[in-house]
């Protein structure tokens, strides 16, 4: 790992330190836990679709499950908050398993339409199931998280906790994909024939990473139920498995940086949208929920055509030419 992402994880990290005493906001805070947990499911998204070359759109059922068995044992069997998290990442890792050695093993995007079909069965199953997950009405009163006996009953406490975790699992990720297996990985995502002939097992490296990024999912599932005290079918659905392929996307699906910050950027963009209709009120313009699905798209369709490597994809061209047009002025003087 270079010099320039150790960098960016003490400017990170700085930035989560000073935070909350800047926002001073328990609402906003609240944003950013929410903006926390989908970086933490991009996270493990970029992984398997910048890096490996293979589509997911089911990672909101692995959010669900998460959430789903963490918050079931908790509230209807009276299992401790921390194993049955670990039981929610577990139930996690088994699905991607029943999932992805099928479909992995074989070449071409049927990873992407088996996470279709298992987004749309676990929501259903979600909704019809109404003696185990509740159904429509969810399960209620989940507990906060505990940790070493100190509640993370505040806004405060639990952003903390979140971003904590999403500087370990970014930290986690960018070793991988500077190690071995990362170069392996971007081996299969350039050419599963080329990988293949140099000795890389390809299904394994895929089934790997898409476990991985199962787990990411699933912490992010659990993270979520123990933060908002309720879980109902409604926020594991298809629509947000593509918003989460769309925050890879707009922030740059090679660059594990990007996830992170389109997962920011998307994250919080109905908030500013929303606060900048308030200046515009006098003109009778008002920002409705059901402009996100809109404004989402118009931003993935800018992005794809004149961004196709997304944001950090294109401050990365931005800072090479700057460079060039520095090294070559440099060169002009010297003569």
């Amino acid at each position: 790992m270079g010099a320039k992402h150790y960098i960016g994880l003490v400017v990170l990290l700085l930035l989560i330190l000073v935070t909350p005493q800047a926002v001073g906001n328990d609402y906003y805070l609240g944003m950013l836990v929410f903006a926390g947990i989908n970086c933490l499911a991009c996270i493990g998204l970029s992984l398997l679709m910048g890096y490996a070359g293979q589509i997911s759109l089911g990672h909101a059922a692995f959010i669900g499950i998460g959430a789903y068995v963490s918050g079931y044992l908790t509230v209807k069997m009276g299992v401790g908050i921390w194993p049955a998290m670990a039981a929610g990442v577990g139930g996690c890792v088994l699905m991607a398993l029943v999932i992805g050695i099928p479909a992995l093993k074989l070449k071409g995007h049927y990873l992407a339409m088996a996470t279709l079909g298992f987004g749309e069965i676990l929501y259903i199953v979600a909704v019809a199931a109404t003696g185990i997950t509740g159904g429509p009405e969810g399960i209620n009163n989940i507990p906060r998280l505990r940790l070493f006996g100190l509640a993370l009953d505040s806004d405060t406490r639990f952003f903390y906790f979140t971003w904590a975790l999403v500087f370990a699992g970014l930290f986690f990720a960018l070793n991988l994909i500077h190690s071995r297996v990362g170069r392996g990985l971007m081996a299969v995502h350039g050419s599963e024939d080329a990988a293949g002939s140099l000795g890389v097992n390809t299904a394994r490296y895929k089934i790997q990473v898409f476990v991985l990024s199962a787990i990411y999912a699933g912490i992010a599932g659990s993270l979520y139920a123990h933060y908002v005290n309720y879980i109902d079918p409604g926020p594991f659905g298809v629509m947000h498995s593509v918003l989460l392929v769309t925050m890879v996307a707009v922030g740059g699906m090679h660059y594990i940086w990007g996830a992170v910050g389109g997962a920011v950027f998307l994250s919080l963009l109905p908030e500013l949208l929303s606060l900048l209709s308030e200046y515009f009120e006098d003109t009778g313009i008002q920002y409705q929920s059901d402009y996100d699905t809109l404004i989402y798209g118009a931003i993935l369709l800018l992005v794809m055509l004149f961004l196709p490597e997304g944001i950090a994809g294109g401050l990365a061209d931005l800072a090479e030419k700057t460079r060039k047009i520095m090294d070559s002025r440099g060169a002009g003087t010297e003569k």
